[in-house]
């Protein structure tokens, strides 16, 4: 049995945090009917780096979370299409929407609307700034967000603040909030039998992943303070230089600390009043790392993550994105599968990183082409071909 076996989610997103959302979903077991406008569908299929696949609207950014979906065309101005969408309303567990608020009630399927179709049905809106509020209507993607929300303000050090993370953190984090909503939901519903209306907003979703920085600001009311690759919880704790590269050590225990110093040859640093206890070496991290940098770079990265992690003081390389990927240790997991996509071939996409003991979650089907199951789903609804062939004519489908 699959974990969510039997779910229906119908799929009214584009981009990246509605279907990322609904990629777990879907990883685990859900049937997503990603709904796609006839004219080019999700805009992901347009953006990548290979202009080939864009083309074939299997963009890259729509390759990598869309897999286990099924894709129907839908024109939902079209009264035809909203006929169409109602039916599927009836026979569906999840709506998952990432529209400005209100152009979904504008179209007739409000939560309210829905309800009345299927009184059970959970609705997942995401959006920039939620539901409500003085900001609701503003147009958000990742990098307003990111800007709103105190992400690029914490980032860096005084030669490179304000800075952006390097990947969009705000609409990937959306999408999991969103995941993680409506498996609650699912689990009340179980328990009650009501469905519900759940508002996710991009800006409140990221701020609370800045947890410590925030306690120290709210509770501590201390600005944050720009340490680029140092951690601000403890020192030495942060990127330092070697022979050949950086290498980061993160010796956050006062054992780790006086373990570190024995191992480059520095125990006098133990008894130094300036390093000696760890508030005392957090303030005084700049004039520490110098001293530090001057044993490690005798020798390669390699060598001293080797002997630190022996020495069970937590040190790894700085790697690049490909490194990473293809480690021994992400093989090992598999977090990357290999999928074949027709058309184009094998693909590499992620898998579902979650390890569940009784209900493994993989990937099935490969990401749709646009409109792949529409004649599926609308047969599975009822429809005739000679139904289809019209609605096609008509630009509903």
């Amino acid at each position: 049995m699959k974990l969510l076996e039997g779910i229906r989610v119908l799929d009214v997103t584009n981009v990246l945090s509605g279907p990322f959302a609904t990629l777990h979903l879907a990883l685990l077991g859900a049937d997503v009917i990603k709904i796609e406008n006839p004219d080019g569908g999700d805009l992901a299929r347009k953006l990548g780096n290979v202009p080939k696949y864009n083309k074939e609207l299997l963009g890259t950014s729509f390759l990598a979370q869309n897999a286990n979906k099924r894709s129907l065309t839908l024109n939902m101005k079209a009264e035809e299409g909203k006929e169409i969408f109602r039916k599927l309303v009836k026979t569906a567990d999840v709506v998952v929407e990432n529209f400005r608020p209100g152009v979904m009630a504008r179209l007739g399927f409000s939560y309210e609307d829905l309800c009345e179709i299927n009184p059970k049905i959970i609705y997942c809106a995401i959006s920039g700034f939620g539901q409500t509020g003085p900001d609701a209507l503003k147009p958000a993607y990742d990098q307003i967000i990111q800007g709103l929300s105190g992400v690029m303000a914490v980032n860096g050090d005084e030669r490179l603040n304000p800075l952006r993370c390097g990947f969009p953190v705000c609409d990937t984090v959306g999408g999991v909030n969103a995941a993680f909503a409506i498996m609650a939901a699912l689990y009340y519903r179980e328990h009650t039998g009501e469905g519900q209306f759940i508002d996710i907003a991009l800006l409140d979703s990221i701020m609370p992943l800045m947890g410590w920085v925030a306690a120290n600001l709210l509770i501590g009311g201390q600005q944050p303070v720009l340490l680029g690759n140092d951690n601000f919880s403890a020192a030495p704790s942060g990127m330092f230089k070697t022979q050949d590269g950086c290498i980061n050590i993160a010796a956050n225990q006062q054992q780790q600390w006086e373990d570190l110093v024995d191992e480059l040859g520095l125990p006098g640093l133990k008894t130094d009043p300036r390093f000696q206890e760890r508030d005392t070496r957090k303030s005084n991290r700049f004039l520490l790392t110098p001293l530090l940098e001057a044993k490690l770079i005798q020798n390669t990265t390699t060598h001293w993550v080797e002997v630190l992690n022996a020495r069970g003081i937590p040190s790894g390389d700085v790697i690049s994105l490909e490194a990473a990927l293809t480690s021994r240790q992400a093989r090992y997991r598999q977090v990357i599968a290999d999928v074949e996509q027709p058309g184009i071939g094998n693909i590499k996409i992620f898998n579902m990183t979650a390890k569940f003991s009784k209900t493994p979650a993989r990937i099935e089907m490969p990401p749709p082409r646009l409109s792949e199951n529409t004649q599926v789903i609308l047969g599975e609804l009822g429809y005739s071909a000679e139904e289809m062939k019209v609605l096609k004519e008509r630009f509903v489908i």
